[in-house]
């Protein structure tokens, strides 16, 4: 393998870092237990695995990629920064008045999730722009110099800066900047301008405050993480997989953190459609299942969908609205608190619920027999047999069956008079229907019929539970590839570099100045091409135009993509039949005679990716010799039937193995219950399909 650069992938989750080694076509991959208070250890200690397995030393890697989920956390478990916001006098109080919606229309007793900041910490300045950028109120430096004072006697570690309408102007946040970078030195600085220039005040103020709380944490975070991949040897470029599905330098993670919120869930969506365009499918539901949550994503024509706005930390179980919103450019995902260690209770209606609360990697599901004594997913899978507990994590964690059980009689079987089995049963059922329920509002809010999709399952849990889920929704087929326990790490070798950029310039269509929007264009992608360049000097880089259109008086848009011509000259009909072409897609018609506006504009620069060979055809073969038998619940059939299991190691391109069964492997095991059947193919993917294909 000499003269082949290695390439290392690595993936912080909330209960196992994943951490991937490719040199060429060779992978090599394994998982350990997160270490929260030192998360580069798992990193190391994962990084010497796989160098031992690929028989190299760790000076010979030649570049690390790497996402994360400590700027989400840091958010959630509110462990960032002392901070403080600074904005126009009058506004002190957007951040909690939010947009005053109500996300659960019929709760009198509706909680609104507490702002990042208190009120105490959020200080006002005399000035104003208009919304064309004009100054109202001019911002006097006196007044700059005295806020400092009051901030350094309070000393914040880190301060943001969002002022009214400075994403057309960014004059007055830039002088305010200025002058507390001679005033308070050390002190970190966030602009609204710079981490989310568009309008909407709430969601850019939200937004700049959530990258100045974490930025000292993850600042420290990769310089430690750099020092430390250092001393064992490791001097190669260290790469950060940002939300959006591509990948940025190190220094522009550190200045821009709040892009590395969802890092590793858009890394899994990059590793699907890697797959997807592998097997030439145009229509993919990615399911991303881990220890700690799942994410679905729908996948069309080989591109992951994405947004601008996603929320995280909710305080609704992931309801929609109840959390805390983030505009950046995201891969559009749906998440659930349902992973291998969401923990289960009985709820005041003798219901059982499942997450969002997780065992996490400490103590973990009961299981592990290191402390914990509430049932999780785990425990429930181990119970109906998906999982060997001899051979867990590739042998690593021994899982303890009596743990388990005991776990499940005390919190759900002794209250709802179930035993061990039933019990375990019942939990599976209940996350298997809420990660359902989900993807499919999630498809009909996108105007997405999941029949026609094929799912691509990865993460350690997912394979577990792929095939049950299909059959919720409808879904035919299902592949599982090869390295799906460590999809999201993989994802991150498959993503380019890219950086997106965006604008917030408000334009009606009977207005529409084609020479001032082609100079914007312009700006934007000399913008985002810069930061693409600081991380690859030398590559060819492409790039993708998009505007926010919407009707008159609606308060969202939708994303309209523009192609490098209609960017270059554009044209208000040509916008115009694109916007309305869109629509009639997602709502089914369209509004005649309604003025049409522009609110957002968006480039996106991004390096050209490798070329993706398809997936060689097969031809059907018998399966191979059974290693053995398990007894596998059925939660179809409700009953436990005798599963043979195969190692996936042992199944070459083209056999064929009918369910129940279960094919195991280090990092994950794929479930096939009695109504599905299974063929590998040429890439290592295994191919689940229904025995009984649905017609019509």
């Amino acid at each position: 393998m000499s003269g082949q650069e290695a390439r290392l992938g690595v993936d912080i989750g909330g209960t196992f870092t994943d951490v991937v080694i490719e040199i060429g076509s060779a992978r090599f991959s394994t998982k350990v237990l997160t270490t929260y208070s030192a998360p580069e250890d798992a990193i190391v200690q994962g990084l010497h695995q796989v160098c031992a397995q690929a028989s190299i030393a760790p000076h010979q890697i030649g570049q690390i990629i790497h996402g994360t989920t400590l700027a989400t956390n840091a958010l959630i478990e509110r462990r960032g920064a002392k901070t403080a916001l600074v904005t126009t006098q009058g506004f002190r109080d957007v951040i909690e008045m939010r947009t005053e919606s109500r996300f659960e229309q019929y709760d009198l007793n509706l909680t609104l999730p507490d702002p990042l900041l208190p009120r105490n910490r959020r200080y006002v300045l005399r000035e104003r722009m208009d919304a064309q950028g004009q100054v109202l109120i001019p911002l006097e430096r006196d007044d700059i110099i005295a806020l400092a004072q009051d901030l350094r006697a309070a000393a914040y570690e880190s301060i943001a800066i969002g002022l009214l309408h400075s994403y057309v102007n960014p004059a007055h946040e830039r002088m305010i900047r200025e002058v507390f970078a001679a005033q308070l030195p050390g002190v970190m600085i966030s602009l609204s301008s710079e981490v989310s220039p568009q309008m909407r005040e709430y969601e850019r103020f939200n937004t700049t405050i959530a990258n100045a709380y974490i930025k000292p944490l993850m600042k420290s975070y990769l310089g430690r993480l750099q020092g430390r991949l250092q001393s064992e040897g490791v001097d190669c470029s260290i790469f950060l997989m940002h939300s959006g599905g591509g990948i940025i330098s190190l220094d522009s993670a550190a200045e821009f953190p709040v892009r590395l919120v969802e890092s590793g869930p858009a890394g899994g969506a990059v590793f699907a459609a890697d797959i997807a365009a592998r097997h030439g499918l145009d229509k993919v539901l990615s399911f991303d299942m881990g220890g700690t949550t799942a994410k679905i994503c729908l996948i069309k024509n080989q591109t992951p969908k994405t947004s601008r706005v996603f929320e995280v930390a909710r305080s609704y179980r992931f309801k929609k609205g109840s959390g805390m919103p983030i505009s950046i450019p995201v891969i559009d995902m749906v998440e659930i608190g349902a992973g291998g260690g969401s923990l289960a209770h009985v709820d005041v209606m003798n219901q059982i619920r499942v997450g969002p609360e997780s065992a996490g990697s400490e103590p973990g599901p009961a299981c592990y027999g290191r402390g914990g004594d509430r049932p999780a997913v785990t425990d429930a899978d181990l119970v109906l047999g998906k999982l060997d507990p001899e051979n867990f994590a590739g042998g690593s964690i021994p899982l303890y069956l009596d743990a388990a059980e005991a776990a499940l009689r005390s919190v759900l079987g002794d209250r709802l008079e179930m035993d061990a089995t039933e019990s375990a049963w019942g939990l599976a059922e209940v996350v298997d229907e809420n990660m359902a329920n989900a993807a499919r509002v999630h498809a009909v809010e996108n105007g997405e019929d999941l029949s026609e999709y094929t799912m691509i399952a990865f993460g350690g849990a997912a394979p577990l539970h792929a095939a049950r889920l299909c059959a919720k929704l409808g879904v035919d087929r299902c592949l599982v590839p090869q390295g799906a326990g460590v999809g999201s790490a993989i994802g991150f070798l498959r993503a380019p570099f890219s950086f997106e950029a965006n604008r917030s310039v408000f334009m009606k269509l009977s207005a529409f100045d084609a020479v001032a929007v082609a100079a914007l264009f312009s700006e934007m992608e000399q913008e985002a091409t810069r930061f693409v360049r600081s991380c690859d000097a030398s590559a060819e880089i492409l790039s993708d135009h998009k505007v926010y259109m919407r009707y008159s008086g609606q308060g969202w848009e939708i994303p309209v993509a523009l192609s490098a011509q209609q960017a270059s000259a554009p044209d208000a009909a040509t916008f115009l039949a694109l916007f309305q072409a869109d629509y009639i897609k997602l709502f089914g018609r369209s509004v005649q005679g309604m003025e049409v506006e522009i609110t957002v504009w968006s480039v996106n620069a991004f390096t050209r990716p490798d070329p993706v060979p398809p997936a060689d055809p097969v031809v059907a073969a018998p399966p191979p010799e059974a290693d053995g038998e398990r007894a596998l619940f059925d939660p179809a059939e409700g009953r436990i039937a005798q599963a043979r299991i195969y190692e996936r190691a042992g199944i070459c391109p083209g056999m064929q193995i009918a369910g129940p069964a279960l094919i195991t492997e280090s990092e994950t095991t794929i479930v096939l219950p009695a109504s599905r059947s299974a063929q590998a193919l040429g890439d290592g993917c295994i191919d689940i399909h229904s025995k009984e294909p649905r017609h019509g």
